[in-house]
């Protein structure tokens, strides 16, 4: 395995779908189906992030995820990034989820779902500060 290709969400409403890829994930749309479909049904594929580490998003129409879970994607972010992020999920209405308890120094997140029940992270600390600071003994928490 090299790396990460992609990650595809199913999603009932692509168009209220990108206004989340673009105004809280900050993705840029670089395809779109419209009404043809070269795969199961119609898809938008944006990128997040500068080349060559952009993640791939794929977003194709269907239908949601029946329940919620904490499974999730997260996205790193600046730490200065925070309020903006947060106002462009509460313009856009969606539900925030309460974050879990943390310790200091493993960065702050925001969690919250989409329309169809995915839910997204947007996190503003790297693994290799989680470890640094798990690995220190006032860790125990």
């Amino acid at each position: 395995m090299q790396a990460l290709s992609h990650i595809t969400f199913v999603v009932s409403d692509l168009d209220r779908m990108e206004k989340i890829v673009t105004r809280v994930l900050k993705g840029r749309k670089v395809y779109d189906s419209g009404e043809t479909s070269f795969s199961l049904s119609r898809e938008r594929f944006f990128l997040i992030g500068a080349e060559p580490s952009a993640v791939w998003i794929a977003i194709m129409e269907g239908e949601g995820l029946s329940h919620r879970s904490y499974n999730h994607v997260a996205f790193r972010i600046e730490p200065s990034d925070m309020d903006e992020r947060l106002k462009a999920i509460e313009d856009l209405g969606l539900e925030l989820k309460d974050p879990r308890s943390r310790v200091e120094g493993e960065g702050q997140s925001i969690y919250f779902y989409d329309d169809d029940n995915h839910l997204f992270e947007l996190h503003t600390g790297t693994l290799e500060e989680r470890l640094k600071r798990y690995a220190a003994p006032e860790a125990d928490v």
